[in-house]
């Protein structure tokens, strides 16, 4: 089994209940409310690694300035879901949102310069013609 495996089957297990959790916290609790408690959970596990990491992260300039962002991104990115989540059927909500990569991957190409290929284009092209589909 690859290295990178196990840690890939986590992610796709634990973001499956990060998809689905919402719903129900939203069905108690209004969105802005329930990001505070998404929040909490997310500190702990932070404090977490924090304590695996001996009290002392890596620092650099430019890669903490991107990992703030990056949590700028996410948390925004978490209020919408949510605030979706408390209006709509989860089920279109997460496949919607579940695009996301296609955002990474042309703002990839474009700054990275990483290359795409005709398959990946028809690849990208297929998920959103899925995602039409379902939504429909």
């Amino acid at each position: 089994m690859p290295n990178w495996l196990p840690a890939t089957l986590g992610s796709l297990v634990l973001f499956g209940l990060w998809g689905f959790f919402p719903k129900l916290a939203v069905t108690y609790l209004d969105s802005r409310s329930a990001l505070i408690y998404y929040t909490i959970g997310s500190l702990l596990v932070a404090l977490v690694v924090l304590f695996t990491l001996k009290m002392q992260p890596a620092f650099h300039p430019r890669g903490s300035i991107f990992a703030v962002l990056s949590g700028v991104a996410g948390f925004a990115g978490t209020l919408c879901f949510f605030a979706a989540a408390s209006r709509g059927r989860i089920s279109l909500v997460v496949c919607i949102t579940a695009l996301y990569p296609l955002i990474t991957i042309i703002l990839a190409a474009i700054f990275l310069k990483e290359p795409l290929t005709i398959k990946q284009l028809t690849g990208m092209a297929c998920a959103i013609v899925a995602i039409l589909l379902m939504s429909s």
